[in-house]
């Protein structure tokens, strides 16, 4: 990724949450010129209770009032793979949460129009004016792979991907108070394209490829995310949300 001014030492923090080590690979340029803030990549590892112990401890020193600006909160993205769960899915496709659910609850999501378009925008720049399809909806929360009918009964509840992460992720962010907080997934696999088939690996390599664009868009969102006044259209979507994909 191209370099820019560096981040402001003394702006808002922003967390950038993966389970996977292929994951925080694509990750990997994190903290170049962009951010509004220092950012800090951290692999959860797989799992609600891995992931939800890993940002508790990343969060941990703000709650003890260690950085330099506690009273600006850290930014919260969960992001990396997940399986879609809409028919017409394919894998490359990024998916933007206006909430995360699982048994344990929902977490709104801030922000997620900006999120989307930034992200469709960033992917036109990265593609030489190609688009991506960027979704909009529920990201359900699973403590395992979600397979065949399970797939189907998570997409009859509304949501549009299902992943093990995200929503542990948000719910330990917020769980000390209102913080800006967003799940972005790149779909690995879908309903026409399942791990266990043929093909899998050219899912993962697009997937891959992916989710190292990203780093932008979450930039531009980190920084709207503390403008004043700004719109925020991810907050208490309605639990019967059907998704919407942004128009590249």
């Amino acid at each position: 990724m191209a370099s820019g001014p560096a981040p402001d030492p003394g702006g808002a923090p922003l967390l950038i949450a993966c389970a996977l080590g292929i994951e925080r690979f694509a990750l990997r340029g994190a903290g170049p010129g962009g951010a509004a803030g220092p950012v800090t990549v951290v692999r959860t590892g797989m799992g609600p209770q891995a992931a939800e112990r890993a940002v508790s401890r990343a969060l941990a020193g703000e709650r003890a009032g260690a950085r330099p600006v506690p009273w600006v909160r850290t930014a919260v993205v969960a992001t990396g793979f997940c399986a879609g769960l809409a028919p017409g899915m394919h894998p490359g496709d990024l998916v933007v949460a206006d909430e995360t659910r699982d048994p344990a609850g929902r977490t709104p999501c801030d922000g997620s129009r900006v999120l989307a378009e930034a992200l469709a925008r960033h992917a036109r720049r990265a593609r030489g004016g190609a688009g991506r399809t960027v979704h909009i909806g529920p990201v359900a929360g699973s403590n395992h792979v979600v397979r065949g009918a399970e797939r189907a009964e998570l997409h009859a509840t509304g949501a549009i991907a299902v992943d093990m992460e995200s929503a542990a992720t948000l719910r330990s962010a917020v769980r000390g108070g209102g913080r800006p907080v967003a799940a972005v997934r790149v779909i690995v696999d879908a309903p026409e394209h399942e791990l266990v088939r043929i093909g899998t690996l050219r899912g993962g390599i697009s997937a891959f490829r992916v989710l190292r664009t990203v780093l932008p868009a979450f930039f531009d969102w980190h920084r709207s995310s503390f403008l004043s006044g700004d719109e925020l259209d991810g907050h208490a979507a309605p639990p019967d949300h059907p998704g919407r994909d942004v128009s590249l």
